[in-house]
């Protein structure tokens, strides 16, 4: 990248320091490529990882952005300690022009790789064991055109003028294209920041503002306090024009909320949740919040949902306004819930945080499980338990493939690390985190987090500092009494009730068995098969695709749950072999495992167990919970996919959906049902197709007639509007339709030519941010698919430059243009074109999981075709 001119971008240094700057310039200009450019001599490291012998302590940073030129300046002084003798300081830059740096008094030599993003500085004697030295680099970028780094975003006025602003997203190894740093998780060190700034604008950062000095009649410089320890990508900056509504928490931390002028009204529902929450985390975890202050920022550009910057949390401006007169049910529970996922950060992340990237989940399936955890408290009118186990289900599509990664897993380089911001990390995390709560009981798995935080507070941490943590808990539960033992662990004692959370005296070893959850990808099958009183068991993994019966030695520890029709009480058995047997105290007409769905599993009924279940959904479908029935309605449709169950018994179970009213279970069937009239609708299979809609109408009348066009109810209820309206209307269901196109008549007629994913490219009338997902909703058309196909191949490398290999959005283009493809020429399209791409493309997990997903969906076409048209034959509601 071509360096920024100096003259405007060096505005505000003293005078002396320009005219080294200039001189360094034009002598590294003369040996092409800049100071770091010299390859004269070797890299002295090879390894993407950096060295641990040269710790930093702590970072004074001085950054100049020029909002007009969109460059920067940057001065990064960096206190830090040296623990084995070494000729070389390694640490992270990329895209920095580097001008002059320095080790203490001494000019060092600097040196470039720019494949690893590092540079390397060279003193001229040894830096010796034992001793801290201050290295100081001066530098000048470009704010980056993407949204990570340090980058430009823009927004217009209501009169149409284009104004600047500049913000950071440093997640996960994009501070070093900010200021040269140890990017590295565990190189923990504190911050202190000052920004230079035109007196029109205001500066933001991690911490409060301590004093603003007069440079010059049209520059002031801003310093912040010094921050807490913490890692380089929570490091924040804001230069802009926002403006602030402000509340002090219970607890006496101020929470503000920053947005573009005219959005300000917006604001106030964001900061009284907010405040709600921030109170809420504080009690829950026992732990004060470290900081005195707690900004969130509504960015114009914002590729992510949001980011836990600490003390100056981030959001696209969808994630944090919210308008009363105009914005939906929907959109507050959005807003809500990324609120409490960024907040809850602030401990699970930013206190406690993960050593490398391969723990990730540590934080983002804590955070996922902890939005649910405070959100069900703080704003129970929103029913975020309606959502949970939708998100399981999500995750265990994507787990269930093999190109799936466990929870942990060893990532090295860039683009190996972004594509860990995945379902896998956020929600398959909060979902065993569930799961074992569920196991060790609310009082036993809250205790267990507080001595993680406690334990842990400004440290990093592994999977087995978590797991530890959990282990040596022993509280009262109940009228359960818990003893702990001389080995740490703990044992119910042998009074415990047939219900107990672990079997009666035995070792609760929660180490062993999470490890079965997080170091091996995919999640369990468990047959059950009921003999007499005899219950037996068998665990295998379940696996889509043609090896789902070669994958051999998974084994999982598996906290399994049951009900019986003779039992309502929720009977527990931790499952640790491949097989096992259950003795029940009587023989019982059915049997329905995993209550609730609180585990990670899915059960197959083996002979006619699954004739019992579905006898009882048809008779008494509310003898089991929402949960329960959603569940069934998912296993059985799963087991499909492996060739366990016939079609034909699964839509046998979808029949009782005509008496279903309650929200999950209809969206589950509608979940299961949707989605094959798809895959034959971009086969041209007109009469199959047909009835199949016609069935699910059918289906689903009686609740669709209900449908009232209002934004009115519970938000569960307004998400079960819009499925079942935008179905109904789809298959042209006549009253749907009607209504439709009355509204529809009030809006301007679209010209037909789908400028929308022109326009979301170039950014100026939509924003870039949203293109991922106008790219997917034009490829669930059935009249869009092939262009946003086109779209796709013909932009690839503008999409990559902007949104950044391995990054969750360009997954989501990727999946979402090709999950609904099913036939061997759309897979043999998405070959060609994924194999051409040159380097690191070619490798990314999500197009290996595209082409899984059309191998598999191609497969299921072909068993099971025409047996839906034979069972739609003879089944007319």
């Amino acid at each position: 990248m071509a360096a920024p001119r100096p003259a405007a971008s060096l505005r505000g240094l003293p005078a002396p320091m320009v005219s080294v700057v200039l001189g360094l310039a034009v002598v590294a200009s003369s040996i092409g490529g800049g100071l770091g450019g010299d390859s004269s001599a070797p890299f002295p490291w090879d390894k993407v990882r950096l060295p641990e012998h040269v710790i930093p302590l702590h970072y004074h940073l001085l950054i100049h952005p020029n909002l007009t030129t969109q460059t920067f300046t940057g001065t990064a002084a960096i206190d830090l300690t040296v623990t084995r003798q070494t000729s070389a300081v390694i640490l992270h830059s990329k895209r920095l022009h580097v001008a002059w740096a320095a080790i203490g008094a001494q000019e060092a030599r600097v040196l470039e790789q720019q494949a690893l993003e590092q540079v390397a500085l060279l003193p001229a004697e040894p830096l010796r064991a034992g001793h801290n030295y201050t290295v100081t680099i001066q530098y000048t970028a470009n704010l980056s055109d993407s949204f990570h780094g340090f980058y430009k975003s823009t927004y217009r006025t209501q009169e149409g003028e284009l104004r600047v602003l500049a913000a950071t997203h440093f997640e996960p190894t994009f501070a070093r294209t900010a200021f040269p740093c140890f990017d590295e998780p565990a190189f923990k060190a504190r911050f202190s920041v000052k920004i230079r700034r035109e007196p029109k604008h205001l500066a933001l950062s991690n911490m409060p503002l301590m004093k603003t000095v007069n440079i010059n009649s049209w520059l002031v410089e801003d310093h912040f306090d010094t921050s807490v320890k913490m890692s380089t990508y929570l490091v924040a900056f804001i230069v802009s024009d926002f403006k602030s509504i402000s509340k002090i928490s219970s607890h006496g931390v101020n929470i503000s909320v920053y947005v573009v002028p005219e959005k300000i009204h917006q604001a106030d529902y964001a900061l009284d949740a907010a405040v709600k929450l921030l109170d809420f985390y504080e009690d829950y975890f026992s732990i004060s919040y470290p900081l005195p202050k707690q900004d969130l920022a509504a960015i114009p550009d914002f590729q992510s949902g949001a980011m836990e910057n600490w003390g100056l949390t981030t959001y696209r401006e969808s994630a944090l306004l919210y308008d009363p007169d105009k914005s939906s049910a929907s959109s507050r529970l959005w807003i809500t819930m990324i609120i409490a996922h960024e907040l809850a950060h602030q401990w699970f992340g930013n206190l406690v945080t993960m050593e490398w990237w391969n723990d990730l989940w540590l934080n983002e399936g804590f955070a996922k499980f902890m939005e649910f955890v405070s959100v069900n408290i703080t704003h129970p009118e929103l029913k975020v338990e309606d959502y949970f186990l939708s998100n399981c289900f999500d995750a265990m599509e994507v787990d269930a493939l093999n190109s799936s990664h466990p929870v942990s897993t060893p990532v090295e380089d860039p683009a190996q690390i972004l594509e860990m911001f995945d379902d896998v990390s956020y929600v398959k995390g909060s979902c065993i985190l569930n799961m074992l709560k569920d196991y060790l009981t609310d009082d036993v798995f809250k205790a267990g987090l507080v001595q993680y935080l406690q334990k842990y507070s400004y440290q990093n941490t592994k999977n087995e500092d978590l797991w530890n943590s959990m282990t040596n808990i022993c509280p009262t539960v109940g009228t359960d009494k818990s003893e702990q033992q001389g080995d740490g662990f703990c044992r119910r004692n042998q009074q415990s009730s047939s219900n107990a959370h672990w079997t009666k005296g035995e070792t609760l070893d929660v180490k062993a068995m999470m490890n079965t959850w997080t170091l091996q990808k995919g999640f369990p099958l468990v047959t059950v098969t009921v003999r007499g009183k005899n219950v037996h068991l068998e665990q295998e993994h379940y696996m889509k695709g043609t090896d789902s019966h070669s994958s051999t030695g998974y084994l999982w520890h598996i906290p399994l749950t049951y009900i019986t029709s003779k039992a309502d009480t929720v009977q527990r058995f931790l499952m640790t072999t491949k097989t096992d047997v259950i003795i029940l105290p009587e023989e019982v007409g059915w049997i329905k495992f995993n209550v609730y769905m609180n585990g990670y599993y899915i059960v197959h009924y083996e002979d006619d167990g699954w004739d019992h279940l579905i006898n009882l959904l048809k008779e008494n479908h509310t003898a089991i919970s929402n949960n329960d029935r959603a569940s069934l309605i998912n296993n059985i449709f799963q087991l499909v996919r492996i060739k366990k169950i016939p079609i034909s018994k699964a839509l046998d179970l979808t029949l009782y959906l005509k008496r279903e009213t309650q929200i999950m279970p209809v969206l589950q069937g509608m979940n299961e049902l949707v989605p094959i009239y798809k895959l034959m609708e971009k086969r041209d299979m007109d009469d199959t197709e047909k009835q199949l809609k016609e069935y699910i109408v059918n289906l689903f009348k009686d609740l669709i007639d209900k449908q009232l066009w209002s934004d009115d109810g519970s938000v569960s209820e307004r998400m079960l509007r819009q499925s079942l309206l935008l179905f109904a209307c789809v298959r042209r269901y006549q009253p749907c339709v009607d209504k439709a196109e009355e509204y529809f008549l009030k809006w301007q007629k679209s010209n037909g030519t789908l400028r929308l994913l022109d326009q979301g490219l170039r950014g100026d009338i939509i924003k870039t941010q949203d293109l991922p997902h106008i790219i997917v909703y034009v490829a669930r058309n059935p009249s869009g698919y092939q262009l946003a196909w086109m779209f796709l191949k013909e932009n690839w490398e503008k999409l990559v430059e902007k949104f950044e290999l391995g990054s969750s959005s360009i997954a989501t283009i990727v999946t979402g243009v090709t999950n609904q493809y099913s036939t061997r020429l759309q897979l043999a399209q998405v070959k060609e074109f994924f194999s051409s791409l040159e380097g690191k493309s070619a490798q990314l997990r999500c197009i290996q999981q595209a082409i899984e997903t059309i191998e598999d969906n191609i497969q299921w076409m072909d068993k099971n075709f025409e047996d839906i048209k034979t069972w739609l034959q003879k089944n007319h509601l």
